[in-house]
């Protein structure tokens, strides 16, 4: 991929000592004039980006103050969720604007999905390398 920018899988376990080898992006996300580096998970089953609700809180976003409901499917179908837009910095990429679904989940991944973080980046999965390349759309 030309001018793109490649990363391993990560390795992690979960609460329960179960691991796996999955797509996690290093990602600076700001808000206001807080930023959070943080691990977030490519997701390309995943319809729109999920935002931590802790991430959230660190960036100084108050919840009360999201007024855009969001409608999550899956297993957190049941928790609100809120529209929340961040700026995202992936490596030494140009900072793009991602629209969130800031969820009051404590349990669920940081995720990169279809809306709109696929629509920012084209992603090239390499399997038998266990990798992935990514680069900004158009670029």
């Amino acid at each position: 991929m030309l001018n793109g920018k490649r990363f391993p899988f990560v390795e992690r376990t979960n609460n329960r000592g179960l691991s796996s080898t999955l797509p996690y992006l290093p990602v600076t996300l700001g808000y206001s004039d807080r930023v959070v580096e943080a691990m977030a998970l490519l997701d390309t089953g995943a319809s729109v980006n999920v935002l931590l609700y802790e991430v959230g809180l660190q960036l100084g976003a108050v919840w009360g103050e999201q007024t855009v409901p969001i409608q999550l499917s899956g297993n957190l179908a049941q928790r609100p969720a809120r529209g929340l837009v961040l700026t995202a910095t992936v490596a030494e990429f140009a900072p793009v604007l991602l629209a969130f679904a800031w969820t009051e989940s404590r349990e669920a991944p940081l995720i990169l999905g279809h809306m709109n973080f696929f629509a920012e980046f084209d992603v090239c999965f390499y399997r038998a390398g266990m990798a992935f390349e990514i680069r900004p759309r158009g670029k």
